[in-house]
């Protein structure tokens, strides 16, 4: 705020709590030198919520105290923080190798967040992938038939040998035996089986996981893939 600005507000605050008017004019002056020494930086509106003489109201209204600048000015700081922390950078159009033109576009950017001459930036938030998919990656999905490519699982499948064998026994037409429980190593539908090595006392030993599925499992994929015609 300017010195105008300062004494505008000064002259609203002084109807809502006449302890602030000064009688004389070297005190009215010192009162504004003052005033604007403290709240300078500190804007009387903005596009977006602030308002100083809102503050101003807000404290005169709850507060028995006479008003100081620093009602106005901590007011000012938490609107400004507050804005800042809901803000994410976007992307500056500067060029990334221009660090200088770069920098300056993101201060710029906070700067005009911080003030409230622009909104704060949202982050994207991540879609459920079912309403927010994009077309063209759903047509090249469907036309992949994964998200994961062909030559890119096969990389893969040394590192992950357990859903390596599921995928081929499922592509060759075996049953699913990931898909229910193995009642060996209890391991729950969906994980891996694991190896259990049993203690004298029967407690087990080892839970390492097991490329290939328990044999039970097996069977019990079967008999629950035999079922399903017939529930059918």
């Amino acid at each position: 705020m300017d010195r105008r600005e300062i004494a505008a507000l000064l002259a609203y605050i002084g109807r809502l709590d006449p302890r602030l008017i000064r009688t004389t004019e070297r005190e009215a002056h010192d009162q504004l030198a003052q005033w604007h020494e403290l709240l300078g930086d500190v804007p009387m509106a903005t596009p977006h919520g602030w308002d100083a003489r809102v503050a101003a109201r807000q404290h005169i209204r709850t507060s028995p105290y006479a008003i100081l600048p620093a009602d106005v000015g901590r007011p000012w700081e938490n609107y400004r923080r507050e804005r800042l922390a809901r803000h994410s950078d976007p992307t500056p159009s500067a060029d990334p190798d221009d660090q200088a033109a770069y920098t300056a576009e993101l201060v710029g950017h906070r700067r005009a967040v911080a003030t409230g001459t622009a909104q704060p930036a949202q982050a994207l938030a991540i879609t459920n992938g079912r309403n927010g998919t994009d077309p063209a990656l759903k047509a090249r999905l469907e036309a992949i038939g994964s998200c994961i490519p062909p030559a890119t699982r096969a990389a893969l499948a040394p590192y992950r040998p357990a859903r390596a064998a599921r995928e081929a026994a499922i592509a060759q037409g075996a049953p699913d035996a990931l898909s229910v429980r193995c009642e060996w190593c209890l391991a729950q539908s969906g994980e891996p089986c694991r190896r259990r090595r049993i203690c004298p006392d029967g407690g087990a030993r080892g839970t390492a996981p097991r490329a290939t599925p328990h044999p039970g499992r097996l069977d019990l994929a079967a008999a629950q893939q035999a079922q399903q015609p017939a529930l059918a």
